[in-house]
């Protein structure tokens, strides 16, 4: 695996966009998933698996920070899908006065990222783990569908979260360095944007996928982040 390319994108720079919030809530235009329908969408997803080996396709923070056991991973490819911050969050990584921008699948490209194995026993609440985390209102379950994807060991079907996901929150084909002012600035309870892109980039490098777009995008944000602090940069070189 060749050696990881040197990010413009420091830890020095995200630290300077960490801000300590709490948590404001769900925003009220959405409807809530109840624990009844968590419970539901887990076994419908397990019943559509056939008993076949269980494999969940990560793209962004399922990378770095998966949140449940896997027993194998590899590296994997969705044709057909490619990342994108398209998703307007207003909470997590992002507020009300500052809102943010998560990542999705959005048609047309091809995406390389990384499948997981979830154990054969006890899948339905392993993914009802994952559907709390990833998912939290009715309005936006379509989101979570089966890909097809290419792994080193053949074509599978893995479980996919934030696919082809429509409506108001999602915001496509903005210029990257419009998208870049904005990971440079938001951030919520849960950290910064800049900390999402940071570590999802350098987890990609680590497995040996560069992703060109994401690429440009951190030397984007990491100059955007400069000209917003440049003045603590500066004092702190003195």
């Amino acid at each position: 695996m060749p050696k990881p390319r040197s990010m413009s994108l420091t830890p020095d720079l995200v630290a300077l966009c960490h801000k300590e919030l709490a948590d404001q809530g769900p925003d009220g235009r959405w409807t809530a998933i109840s624990d009844a329908q968590y419970k539901q969408l887990a076994e419908a997803l397990e019943r559509q698996s056939h008993g076949e080996p269980l494999w969940v396709f990560a793209y962004g923070s399922l990378i770095w920070k998966p949140e449940f056991e896997a027993i194998d991973k590899q590296r994997a490819t969705a044709f057909g899908w490619h990342r994108s911050f398209c998703l307007h969050i207003n909470r997590w990584r992002g507020s009300y006065e500052q809102p943010g921008l998560m990542m999705a699948l959005e048609r047309g490209g091809r995406c390389d990222g990384v499948i997981y194995r979830l154990p054969d026993s006890d899948r339905a609440a392993q993914i009802e783990r994952m559907l709390r985390r990833e998912v939290s209102a009715v309005e936006n379950v379509d989101s979570v569908r089966w890909l097809p994807v290419k792994s080193e060991s053949g074509p599978c079907r893995a479980l996919g979260f934030w696919v082809g996901a429509t409506g108001e929150r999602i915001l496509s084909r903005r210029p990257l360095d419009e998208v870049a002012g904005i990971l440079a600035r938001a951030c919520g309870h849960l950290g910064s944007c800049a900390e999402y892109l940071y570590n999802t980039v350098s987890h990609l490098e680590d497995f040996g996928i560069h992703d060109r777009n994401l690429w440009r995008l951190q030397q984007l944000v990491a100059e955007e982040i400069r000209t917003i602090h440049r003045e603590a940069i500066t004092s702190e070189a003195c």
